[in-house]
């Protein structure tokens, strides 16, 4: 009887198949680190910014290009400039014609103090918040709006008389105190100079990395601010000298608010176009968009940033 052909396939040697292994093992190994280098190495997508101005006690033409500008520097925001009426009592139809598209907005930076807007867009901008949206306020912008509560609690702080709320400040332990309304100063500022500012969560992201106390430019420093103050995380201040018409006490300069799902960042420094090229100031302005947008920072606090002795410009011809 005849038998079937067997056919038997080939034996390796041990030491040869695990040979083999381990060069498998390599490609697989090399490919996973290619995938994992090429996500990191992908672009982050840019973070929409919309910056509103038009109206303003200061000087918004000349402060609305630095903050455009220092923004875009960064690479992480494209800046969408929506612009008011500029005229007091100009006429609705102009009113009509501000339309802007929070929607595609990912945070919104307030360089405003002005007529009241229309109550649609107050609206937008109390849902878009609301849904998690960002919203920043510098300096000027706090002023704006006493008649809207909504933009009330969002600020917390703003430039009132001292009969409209409670008035926040810091003492020498960095505690909260809180003075009621009717009491003590209102909103105001001295001369302009130069002053320190104390950071007062080193943890929050945006503070993360940044010095201790630092030397702001030459700027207003805005005392006695009013407001709800409900929910406020105070994270920066600076001592506001008697010697300079300051009332003597730590005044918030950066904090921010939950409101709804959404955060709202306040920066009251930034008086004047030389004020924003302050290193410290452009930092803190683009991390703090960053955050409120997306609740994490990956911007770095660059290396010219001011110490506790010296102030830092990104400007040559700029004097204290």
């Amino acid at each position: 009887m005849k038998h079937a052909a067997r056919f038997r396939l080939p034996v390796f040697p041990m030491r040869l198949a695990a040979s083999c292994l381990a060069v498998a093992a390599c490609f697989l190994t090399a490919g996973t680190q290619h995938q994992a280098a090429a996500a990191d190495a992908a672009p982050t997508k840019k973070l929409q910014l919309l910056l509103i101005d038009g109206q303003n006690n200061h000087d918004w033409r000349k402060t609305t290009p630095v903050l455009k500008s220092f923004l875009e520097q960064t690479g992480r925001f494209e800046v969408t400039v929506a612009t008011t009426p500029t005229a007091k009592n100009a006429p609705e139809a102009e009113w009509d014609s501000f339309q802007p598209d929070f929607s595609a907005a990912d945070v919104v930076l307030s360089n405003y103090n002005g007529e009241l807007w229309p109550e649609r867009v107050q609206k937008g901008l109390e849902k878009f918040v609301a849904d998690g949206g960002g919203l920043v306020i510098v300096h000027a912008a706090n002023n704006a709006f006493p008649q809207w509560p909504e933009f009330n609690e969002m600020i917390g702080l703003g430039w009132r008389g001292n009969s409209f709320g409670d008035r926040v400040t810091l003492d020498d332990n960095g505690e909260q105190v809180r003075t009621p309304k009717g009491e003590g100063p209102g909103a105001g500022h001295g001369p302009q100079h130069a002053f320190s500012v104390i950071i007062r969560d080193r943890r929050h992201p945006v503070m993360q990395g940044i010095p201790a106390e630092w030397m702001h430019f030459r700027d207003e420093l805005y005392h006695g601010q009013r407001g709800p103050g409900q929910n406020m995380h105070v994270l920066a201040t600076a001592y506001s000298s008697p010697e300079q018409r300051g009332t003597g006490a730590h005044e918030p300069m950066v904090w921010w608010i939950p409101f709804g799902k959404g955060r709202v960042f306040t920066n009251v420094m930034g008086h004047a176009d030389y004020s924003m090229k302050c290193v410290g100031f452009q930092t803190i302005v683009a991390r703090g968009s960053e955050w409120a947008a997306t609740g994490k920072v990956t911007l770095p606090v660059p290396e010219n940033f001011p110490t506790a002795e010296k102030t830092s410009v990104n400007d040559p011809n700029a004097e204290n």
